[in-house]
């Protein structure tokens, strides 16, 4: 596979990322890919490692390693390395529906099993992956393929994020009418409303939903299943239903205090800060001129620190309960090398909690009291809290429309509303499980898996 010494020959090279200093002033991605010949060095240095760990997804002592998708990396590279970039794509998008998602948002778990790492530095799947899924979009050999025959049935998917998503390609292949249903005004879930723009652009979202649109499943927008919708609706009007709801109740952080305005959850500051881009309706929670307070420290957290300098905070603290000596491993954030250009400090404040707010004569947010790593009581003014503490699994609401169909056949779960909040690259493989058994029930048996 590859190069039989391209591990030697050729030393690790990661797509850059534009500067700190500059890139926070706008929205566009920002990591830059390697030209094409760099790019296909860096295939040539996977190896023939007799067993690819890196597509056989395991839990290793407490931590996921390899794809869960089960990718055909050795042979995608080694037909990237031939210069057969067709051939490649061919046995990526054998196991991969969404590569240009994963090859942006994914923490590379196959990067964490690869032969390679074992001895040296791993190869670099997840920007080969990126750099092979963008030559085929822009070189035409993106092309939609409508089932050419189809069965009859009919299936509902409820919500379009990845696991929504990934249900939806895998069935519509199979000959399915899929029509999914999702409660904002346009579709992707998360991957729309959750992930920043220079992160994971818009249009990268937009163009897939377009090219499945082409093969044939239809969306339906600003339908709020469980409220517009009810599950008896829905069993008489399909054959079965997938529910990809997601998990985005907020864990709430318990502190003193009442405000009406200044705290918000993450999820929602995020999804305000791409409404405003795209000039939607309902964009109103921004950073702009304010002292802003971050808690959390997971992704969700770091996304909002980024757009809050990128929308014009004057100041900015992310407090974090785990002292800093949990995080000695860990590769530094992109939005903490920005917060770090921006204030010329690392905002991180470990080992601290919100106690209580204070509000101003107003009702406004004016400052929080938190405690140190010393034990001991600070205040700290502060126009916007922004928590970032994870969720809890479905809404309410959700969670009482699952329990009203009147049978659980034909009914089936994937994605976060089933495992609770997880990666990208875990739902999509969970929304492919899902298609499988949905198709086993109504064909009585299935050739996808």
């Amino acid at each position: 596979m590859g190069k039989a010494t391209g591990f030697m020959d050729y030393q690790r090279v990661e797509n850059a990322e534009r500067n700190p200093a500059e890139r926070i002033a706008d929205y566009e991605e920002f990591h830059i890919g390697l030209n094409e010949k760099s790019r296909i060095e860096q295939s040539g240095r996977c190896m023939d490692c007799g067993v690819p760990f890196c597509q056989a997804p395991i839990v290793y002592h407490g931590q996921r390693q390899g794809c869960p998708l089960r990718n055909l990396i050795p042979e995608w590279n080694d037909m990237l390395w031939s210069g057969n970039k067709s051939h490649a794509l061919s046995r990526l998008l054998k196991m991969n529906c969404f590569p240009e998602f994963t090859g942006r948002v994914c923490p590379a778990l196959c990067e964490k099993a690869c032969t390679c790492h074992f001895i040296g530095e791993p190869v670099t799947i997840r920007d080969n992956e990126l750099y092979l899924i963008e030559f085929a979009f822009e070189n035409g050999f993106m092309v939609p393929h409508p089932p050419q025959t189809r069965s009859g049935k009919k299936i509902a998917v409820i919500g379009s994020g990845p696991a929504g998503l990934a249900a939806a390609h895998y069935l519509n292949r199979r000959g399915h009418e899929v029509t999914v249903f999702e409660r904002d005004q346009r579709p992707g879930g998360l991957l729309m409303y959750g992930i920043p723009n220079m992160k994971l652009p818009k249009e990268i979202v937009e163009r897939r939903i377009r090219f499945m649109e082409q093969e044939g499943i239809v969306f339906r927008t600003g339908v709020d299943v469980g409220r517009d919708l009810s599950a008896a609706e829905l069993q008489d009007q399909f054959d079965a239903v997938i529910l990809c709801c997601g998990a985005q109740k907020p864990r709430e952080v318990p502190f003193e205090g009442t405000v009406e305005n200044g705290i918000c959850y993450a999820l929602d500051y995020l999804k305000s800060a791409t409404l405003a881009l795209q000039k939607q309706p309902h964009a109103d929670l921004s950073a702009a001129g304010k002292k802003v307070v971050v808690v959390g420290a997971g992704d969700s957290a770091s996304d909002c620190v980024a757009t809050a300098i990128r929308q014009g905070c004057e100041d900015l603290v992310q407090m974090i309960r785990k002292p800093a000596s949990w995080y000695k491993d860990t590769p530094e954030d992109y939005a903490h090398a920005e917060a770090y250009a921006r204030f010329g400090r690392d905002v991180r404040l470990f080992e601290s909690r919100v106690t209580e707010v204070l509000p101003s004569e107003a009702g406004n947010l004016e400052a929080v009291i938190f405690t140190t790593a010393n034990g001991e009581q600070e205040m700290m003014e502060a126009d916007l809290l922004i928590i970032a503490s994870g969720f809890s699994g479905c809404e309410d609401y959700i969670t009482a429309f699952s329990q009203e169909f009147h049978s659980d056949k034909g009914v089936f779960v994937a994605g976060d509303m089933k495992s609770g909040s997880s990666l990208v690259v875990l739902a999509m493989a969970d929304g492919k499980q899902a298609a499988i058994e949905a198709d086993k029930y109504l064909m009585g048996y299935t050739n996808m898996e």
